[in-house]
């Protein structure tokens, strides 16, 4: 299956020949192979741990924070996952009593309450995806300094090109839009 059609009239393949495009939908190609991939690991790590993607998101975020030392409040995961308050609070209701997380006190606000995943959680998150991270890490590793350089350079400019633009963009980035004749990225 193609990523892409190739008569499609949105691509422009003046500047390419025929082999120039054919590894362009190569390219392409394999990036949906990719994209299929790393969504059977996010499902079969949902499965295996139990959870939806928000308790996955929100679980996440507690262990990057929880590394580098960071307190983890509700707002803080309402904020991360997209949610209300009160979701908030049925997500870490849900998650304490599956014994992924417990509330603690806030070390300098009384009345904030702090959220850390338990220690089994965060041991099964590295044992699982932990270990997926490390073998995709070892993918990295093994290019040459060069290669990594054009691969960060594609995926930086992919990610760039996903910011929803038009009538998918936020509603919100067009007050921060620049005025003038500068094209929005």
């Amino acid at each position: 299956m193609r990523y892409f059609t190739i008569d499609s009239d949105l691509i422009d393949r003046s500047a390419l020949s025929d082999e120039e495009f054919a590894q362009c939908a190569r390219v392409m190609g394999a990036l949906q192979q990719w994209q299929r991939a790393s969504r059977a690991l996010s499902d079969a790590s949902r499965r295996y741990m139990h959870l939806n993607e928000s308790d996955m998101r929100a679980i996440r975020m507690i262990l990057r924070a929880q590394r580098d030392g960071q307190v983890v409040t509700p707002k803080d995961i309402a904020h991360e996952v997209g949610i209300s308050s009160a979701s908030t609070t049925k997500l870490v209701d849900r998650l304490e009593a599956a014994g992924h997380l417990v509330r603690v006190p806030h070390p300098t606000d009384r009345r904030t309450t702090c959220i850390e995943v338990t220690e089994s959680t965060r041991r099964s998150a590295r044992d699982t995806i932990g270990r997926q991270h490390a073998r995709r890490f070892d993918v990295v590793a093994a290019m040459s300094p060069v290669e990594r350089e054009v691969a960060i350079r594609f995926l930086s400019a992919l990610a760039d090109a996903d910011v929803p633009q038009g009538e998918l963009g936020d509603p919100e980035d067009e007050l921060d839009e620049p005025q003038g004749d500068t094209p929005r990225r």
